[in-house]
């Protein structure tokens, strides 16, 4: 059975520069990795949620053909070694898809079977987005605000902006401590059902994606917290 992952990696402050430049430079070795199905090597936004870079965080969202796969490419593999080496905490979500809607350059990676049952527990969103780049003020103007408050809503444990480029192609990840307290904020909050009204709208995106998770398990640190 597939496994979807994601991992958020904070570079040691003297690594910024050879963590930006795995942004190209991993393509190659990612996508010999036997195994892996889908990869994308996500940037983050400053302050969380913000248009510029953070240089030393950054996401590794993957979907794995079975868990042998994945456990091999984080025990042996050396690109990942390389990071190990160069961070000051990688945080890692195992993820089972309870719904996924959209695409992400041409395909839905988190369509396969799974086990996983809408219930108690923490459960992850994942929204993402190419922006047409007329929209781009639009959207930085309602979209990023917005973003940032789910990082303060009641049940939330982490909230991020990941990004594969500056501005146009974005994604929100959010981790909460339960499927209530997610659909409480998204059918509760004014601003956020008004941000989903104009992007409906004003057609702001060329392409979309939304997932929901169930959180298997986690392992390691994000902001020195164990999620």
């Amino acid at each position: 059975m597939p496994v979807t992952t994601l991992s958020i990696l904070t570079l040691q402050p003297d690594q910024q520069r050879w963590g930006f430049a795995q942004m190209g430079t991993a393509q190659r070795p990612l996508r010999q990795v036997a195994g892996l199905q889908f990869q994308k090597l996500l940037g983050s936004g400053a302050g969380g949620f913000g248009a510029l870079p953070n240089l030393r965080r950054y996401g590794l969202m993957a979907v794995w053909e079975s868990a042998e796969a994945a456990a091999a490419f984080f025990a042996q593999h050396p690109l990942w070694q390389q990071y190990q080496q160069r961070t000051s905490e990688i945080w890692t979500a195992e993820l089972a898809p309870l719904k996924s809607h959209g695409l992400w350059d041409g395909v839905n990676p988190f369509t396969y079977p799974t086990e996983a049952a809408e219930g108690a527990g923490p459960v992850a969103v994942l929204t993402r987005a190419s922006i047409r780049l007329h929209k781009t003020p639009r959207f930085w103007r309602y979209v990023a605000p917005t973003s940032a408050t789910v990082a303060q809503a009641p049940g939330v444990r982490a909230a991020i902006g990941l990004g594969e480029l500056p501005v146009v192609r974005q994604a929100t990840f959010s981790l909460w401590e339960s499927q209530q307290a997610m659909q409480d904020y998204a059918y509760r909050s004014e601003k956020h059902k008004q941000v989903i009204k104009l992007t409906r709208q004003e057609n702001w995106y060329g392409e979309e994606l939304f997932a929901r998770f169930r959180v298997v398990r986690t392992e390691g640190t994000w902001d020195g917290r164990a999620l």
